[in-house]
């Protein structure tokens, strides 16, 4: 008789009270620390899954869960490309749902703050503990029947750092487990830094669909999107997800521990979870600075973190594309940061070798891409990659439907939130340090958005709390990452709108606070519009690799002791990069004006470029009146009582400067 390798498990039980015995699946139970037993065995009563797998982060883990998604259909292999698969989500599962997503907290003002009368808050949604307990009562009981429990023990930031946080995530999803360990650092390891009692993150999500399924699964992805709720518990350190297995929802370690959590556990411990990138610029002299950089999601975050610089003798190294956290050191007064995640969870369309080659190269081999189409050969398309497809390619899209490429231009391949997975540490100009537990020094702060109208490329604060002023006025078209649609200009101060879990007013005074230590070191803070429109939608500024441009110019400022674009953009914007880069150097290259410092004719890079620098840079100041009204009406009007003194003394300044423009 042959030997032949037969798969197979050894399996344990725990007993749960009220459920009796339930089978590891793989894992041991009782190694893990108390304070986790505790905690799992709440989450294994409440959801009654038919057994528990405890995740160690290995390759053989990752092999066998892959395996299980290909056979059930919910991942398809994607031949062209080493390791790489497609997900089609349910059409009703295919982004953050805003609207249904709360903070909970005993006092309601300890979430949202004390807007006016008769104003709809947009700084978040609150939920009571009563209210949350008989909304999560309907849920979860039983939410796991008939569904392995997967524990997923994971860092944000470098295991061990000083800087990072430990969080577990229980889940009834194996592509959320395929994501998280892309996105977060998965490891038995994490146990070891769980001391007895010590503070972790909880996380429960579950996809809402216990077997025997009560609804038809659409395209092998169960969801429940009449019953989806993200409730987050900042007192408790808790996130509880119920009902999407959309990344923004389910991936708990992303925009809910990363940002609502860790945003409050940093201000109750004196530092920052922002909503940035981290990116390194390096002159042909040598000198490398290191920026945060705030937008938005899909205006462009990534491709900036991965520039490919037009100007010759500058290098750009990223260290993370969408989530900093960071900290003054106490002894050095540096303001030094790290990217919490592993991976890059970035909007598909636009995406190509022109707009983010580095993106591009990134995502060729250990990745997952959810709701982008699939040619024929087995490899992935969306919108944006006509030029390097050829023309006839057969294409099915994530609907399912096939087209030829070229055929029909009203043929859509790819949802607009549609996503791609993959590894940081494949990208081609990741940062050696990009891993570093001590975080690197930063030098500039940026905060950006899509404005059309009004608002030159770059801005720099006059001092720190102007630069929180002007990030608090930060405005942008509306994205695809969220449930909103059409094009409006939303407010969205810091760039974190959606992602705070704490009262705003409080969010900004936190902010303003840390001039009061004399020992920070404060970045100078900078706005920039890479989206400028001229009167015939044109954009003004090419952006994409030229932004180091500007970049520079900001580093050059940052070490002063005292619809066609009017802007290209890509590669471009290099040049904006490095006029800022110059500014952290304090040179002389910036005027005065109403609104901020702005550069001075001829200080940023425009050799090769066809811009009208007039037009780019102008202050129109009927615009910016009405905005300053506008923005001060909104402010006050969300904020009430808790909107910091500091910021409306800057409103008025701003306005009686605006007033002596002539």
């Amino acid at each position: 008789m042959d030997d032949i390798n037969v798969p197979f498990l050894e399996v344990h039980y725990v007993s749960i009270q009220k459920l009796g015995d339930v089978p590891i699946i793989k894992g041991d139970f009782q190694t893990l620390p108390i304070q986790v037993q505790k905690w799992l065995a709440q989450m294994v009563q409440l959801c009654t899954p038919r057994g528990v797998y405890i995740c160690d982060g290995s390759t053989e883990e990752a092999e066998m869960v892959t395996i299980k998604l290909l056979e059930r259909g919910t991942l398809s292999k994607l031949t062209k490309y080493d390791n790489n698969y497609i997900c089609w989500t349910d059409p009703r599962d295919v982004a953050r749902v805003e609207s249904k997503t709360y903070i909970v907290t005993d006092d309601k003002y300890a979430s949202l703050p004390h807007s006016r009368e008769g104003t709809k808050c947009a700084l978040g949604l609150w939920m009571s503990p009563e209210d949350m307990k008989k909304e999560l009562d309907e849920r979860l009981p039983g939410c796991m029947s008939g569904r392995m429990l997967y524990v997923i023990p994971f860092s944000m930031g470098p295991v061990g750092s000083p800087l990072s946080k430990i969080g577990v995530q229980v889940t009834d999803s194996n592509y959320v487990l395929l994501s998280m360990r892309i996105m977060t650092r998965v490891s038995s390891e994490i146990w070891k830094y769980l001391k007895h009692d010590e503070e972790f993150v909880k996380c429960l999500h579950s996809m809402g669909c216990p077997r025997p399924h009560a609804q038809k699964v659409i395209k092998h992805w169960p969801c429940n999107p009449e019953k989806t709720l993200v409730v987050h518990i900042p007192d408790n350190r808790k996130v509880i997800s119920y009902g999407s297995g959309y990344g923004g929802n389910s991936l708990l370690g992303k925009k809910c521990f990363a940002l609502r959590i860790a945003g409050r556990i940093a201000y109750d411990e004196g530092w920052l979870a922002e909503h940035m990138l981290i990116m390194s610029i390096t002159n042909p002299q040598g000198e490398e600075k290191f920026v945060v950089a705030a937008f938005p999601s899909a205006c462009g975050k990534t491709n900036l973190a991965m520039l490919t610089p037009t100007l010759p003798g500058y290098t750009v190294r990223v260290i993370g594309d969408d989530i900093a956290w960071m900290r003054f050191n106490k002894e050095t007064g540096e303001l030094r940061a790290i990217n919490p995640e592993a991976g890059f969870f970035g909007v598909a369309p636009g995406t190509n070798m022109k707009t983010n080659p580095n993106a591009m190269l990134t995502c060729l081999k250990n990745s997952i891409f959810t709701n982008v189409g699939e040619t024929s050969d087995g490899g992935f398309y969306w919108e944006g990659l006509e030029d390097e497809t050829p023309p006839g390619t057969e294409i099915i899209s994530w609907t399912g439907e096939k087209y030829k490429l070229g055929e029909d231009k009203t043929k859509k391949s790819s949802h607009p939130n549609s996503r791609f997975c993959c590894p940081a540490k494949q990208c081609p100009i990741i940062h050696d340090k990009w891993e570093d537990s001590n975080g690197v020094p930063i030098s500039a702060i940026i905060f950006g958005g899509r404005r059309p109208e009004g608002v030159p490329l770059v801005i720099e604060s006059f001092n720190w709390k102007h630069g929180i002023f002007l990030a608090s006025q930060l405005k942008s078209e509306t994205t695809a990452a969220a449930e909103f649609t059409g094009k409006q200009i939303m407010h969205d101060p810091f760039a974190i709108r959606p992602f705070v879990g704490y009262n705003f007013g409080h969010y900004i005074q936190h902010w303003l606070d840390f001039e009061k230590d004399p020992k920070n070191k404060l970045p100078k803070i900078f706005h920039v519009n890479w989206f400028r429109l001229d009167e015939n939608n044109k954009f003004l500024w090419p952006g994409y690799g030229d932004n180091i441009r500007v970049l520079d110019w900001i580093i050059r400022r940052t070490n002063d002791e005292n619809n066609k674009f009017l802007w290209p953009g890509y590669g471009d914007n290099i040049r904006v990069l490095d006029w800022i880069i110059r500014r952290t150097n304090g040179e002389d290259i910036a005027d005065v004006s109403p609104v901020g410092l702005l550069p001075k004719k001829d200080s940023i890079n425009l050799q090769g470029l066809l811009v009208d620098w007039e037009k780019l840079m102008s202050i129109p100041k009927d615009y910016w009146m009405n905005d300053i009204n506008e923005t001060y009406k909104w402010l006050d009007d969300q904020l009430g009582d808790d909107l910091p003194q500091d910021i409306r003394i800057q409103i008025q300044q701003q306005k009686e400067r605006l007033t002596q423009m002539k």
